[in-house]
């Protein structure tokens, strides 16, 4: 079995942070450190913790290619990891600059782009570094929420078809940089809309193995305390109750491995 992090597995059994079920209950997002719960569409910090800890060691280089407030940048500042990140949002680039190391790369662009992953990796290359050891992509879920008005964003696209060719596009340009026998991890949900359930994380898994990687485990994670929802549980229960659907409770994490 491939070295791909730090731990001590002559002491297996200390390891109680490191969940290895395919269920996963997080019943608040974590707030401490730079973490800040303002930004709309970010992730809890425990998933890209997890992610660090379990599949990259010390020193290692992890991207995001949707950046947004900083979730995944924290993390790796934290556990003393390399972090690359990328974001269509110039405010949002500023906005993580400004709360982070130095040693961070920062890109404003669209990571459909293949120039800005050429001038990342040219950067790498000044920094004695071929690679990255780890992607973590938590995309738009379609046009669920709007991050802005561009139309090079995913939350911009006009229809499902587009949606799901720039993200593989994006996925596309991650595996370029990732090294061999490496892992890249997808944060995503589902959208209900005009009477239809609509799996956003199967198309997302799709594209990723079309584009020969492996999966390696989908992971289920609940959905309880969303912003959006909070203190509208009955009304939510009442219009489900009303006609035919049922409540998001959950999204996904799709866990691949290259090579």
């Amino acid at each position: 079995m491939p070295k791909f992090n730090d731990f001590d597995m002559e002491n297996w059994k200390e390891l109680t942070d490191i969940d290895t079920g395919s269920l996963w209950i997080i019943e608040r997002r974590d707030n401490i450190g730079k973490h800040r719960g303002f930004y709309h569409g970010n992730f809890v910090p425990q998933i890209p913790r997890h992610f660090i800890k379990r599949f990259t060691k010390l020193g290692d280089v992890v991207l995001d290619p949707f950046m947004g407030s900083g979730t995944t940048a924290y993390e790796c500042e934290t556990l003393d990891r390399d972090f690359v990140g990328i974001d269509i949002k110039p405010e949002m680039i500023a906005y993580v600059r400004e709360r982070l190391n130095e040693q961070a790369l920062l890109y404003e662009g669209d990571s459909t782009d293949e120039k800005v992953f050429d001038t990342i990796c040219a950067d790498l290359q000044k920094h004695n570094r071929k690679n990255v050891q780890l992607v973590v992509l938590h995309p738009p879920y379609f046009d669920i929420l709007k991050f802005s008005d561009n139309p090079k964003d995913l939350s911009n696209a006009k229809n499902l078809d587009e949606f799901k060719s720039s993200f593989a596009l994006v996925v596309n340009n991650c595996i370029k940089l990732l090294e061999n026998g490496r892992y890249l991890v997808v944060v995503i949900g589902d959208k209900y809309s005009k009477g239809q359930w609509h799996p956003l994380g199967f198309y997302c898994m799709n594209e990723c193995m079309n584009l020969g990687l492996t999966l390696k485990s989908i992971i289920v994670k609940n959905m309880d305390g969303n912003r959006a929802k909070q203190g509208k549980n009955d009304i939510w229960r009442y219009r489900a109750l009303s006609s035919d659907y049922y409540l998001f409770k959950h999204e996904y994490i799709l866990l691949f491995k290259k090579g």
